[in-house]
């Protein structure tokens, strides 16, 4: 079976930005399985999702999935030098007093 391309099918220029995709996409999309979705759904935790249609089948916004990858880099002290503890500055410690 080929895979399926997670763009929207029309060619307009701002589609790929209002694309929906069921959990499997989102989760193949962000390299993550479809359970991991499903307990951050549970928990409200992870990217905003939603229900569509009568059946009520979960899906992803691209756009927001995009917006959220964004927000896990920036809180990130690895791709953020704002957060990394070795920038900040040094505090002196107390110096501590025992007896002889």
């Amino acid at each position: 079976m080929p895979a399926r391309s997670l763009r929207a099918p029309t060619a307009s220029p701002g589609a790929l930005h209002t694309a929906f995709l069921t959990v499997k996409d989102a989760a193949e999309y962000l390299g993550l399985s479809t359970h991991t979705l499903y307990v951050w759904r549970h928990r409200r935790q992870g990217p905003p999702s939603f229900r569509m249609g009568p059946r009520g089948r979960v899906m992803y916004r691209l756009e927001a999935l995009d917006a959220w990858v964004r927000e896990q880099e920036q809180a990130d002290s690895r791709s953020n030098a704002a957060l990394n503890p070795l920038n900040a500055p040094r505090q002196e410690r107390s110096t501590r007093l025992t007896s002889a």
